[in-house]
């Protein structure tokens, strides 16, 4: 009995010895897990009641591109933000309680896709939640001060 167990550790040693070596390493990340490499990181923003700032502007990442006028500050924004498992561009809870501060009439609509997910969110300065949401994510949206 006991020839047999030791029969059979070393066949087991054996055949683990001959398998291939790239399976004992961790399995590889997708790139867009890490955050680089992705093509489909694309945003038209285009911005509303906002004098001199007003238009559609597209901001490409990895690499930085497009007509938005600070495109490299604005990807290096976004990659800063963008947690895995959390959307970004969400929207304001309904049941969050927001100040009653009007920021202007200013508006803005972001579509494209960012991290592999796509985007279609707008941004408004009609009370404290909005305004900090557009804050948030300046300078893919311009500054209001």
């Amino acid at each position: 009995m006991l020839r047999r167990l030791a029969v059979t550790a070393a066949a087991s040693l054996a055949a683990l010895a001959t398998a291939p070596t790239a399976l004992a390493g961790p399995l590889p990340v997708p790139l867009p897990l890490l955050g680089g490499g992705q093509t489909e990181d694309r945003l038209t923003i285009t911005v509303t009641d906002m004098p001199g700032v007003e238009g559609e502007y597209v901001l490409e990442c990895h690499p930085a591109a497009g007509t938005h006028p600070r495109s490299q500050q604005a990807c290096d924004k976004l990659d800063s933000l963008t947690t895995w498992g959390k959307d970004l561009f969400a929207p304001v809870p309904k049941d969050a309680m927001c100040t009653f501060v009007y920021g202007g009439p200013a508006t803005a609509h972001i579509t494209g896709s960012w991290a592999g997910r796509p985007v279609d969110a707008t941004y408004s300065r009609a009370n404290g939640c909005e305004i900090s949401r557009w804050d948030k994510l300046e300078p893919v949206l311009p500054s209001a001060r």
